[in-house]
């Protein structure tokens, strides 16, 4: 074998190894996996529920963040409706109101998002009124 030919084989292997792998990040998404829903309030008023009234409303224009082992790695809105919908890639992850309040619980609420898939999710927050 030439010098020359076992040189350019070795810098095209040098370069192989150096290629790093690809590998999902959790800025890496499709639309079509992630997780949607709405998000209630319960109570929404002080004191007794009336008969035939729900004790529940939306929560909106309310700030949530979304972590996957112990790190953030989305943050999403609630509509005026209580709904959101937030693209993320397979995993699991927990939900939490991005800044608590000292009354009420929000929080955190555990999913599991599958490849291909929009996790659909209905999750009801303590107000802490009473």
């Amino acid at each position: 074998m030439s010098r020359a030919l076992l040189i350019s084989l070795s810098l095209w292997l040098a370069a192989l190894l150096t290629v790093p792998a690809q590998t999902p990040s959790a800025q890496q998404t499709d639309e079509s996996t992630g997780i949607e829903g709405t998000i209630l309030v319960s109570p929404n008023q002080g004191g007794p529920t009336r008969a035939g009234q729900s004790d529940s409303s939306p929560l909106p224009s309310t700030a949530f963040e979304v972590q996957q082992n112990g790190r953030v790695v989305r943050e999403f809105q609630t509509d005026d409706q209580g709904h959101f919908r937030v693209f993320l890639p397979p995993g699991h992850y927990t939900v939490s109101r991005k800044n608590p309040q000292a009354i009420g619980s929000y929080g955190p609420f555990e999913v599991d998002v599958a490849t291909g898939k929009m996790s659909s999710v209905n999750w009801k927050c303590d107000s802490g009124l009473r």
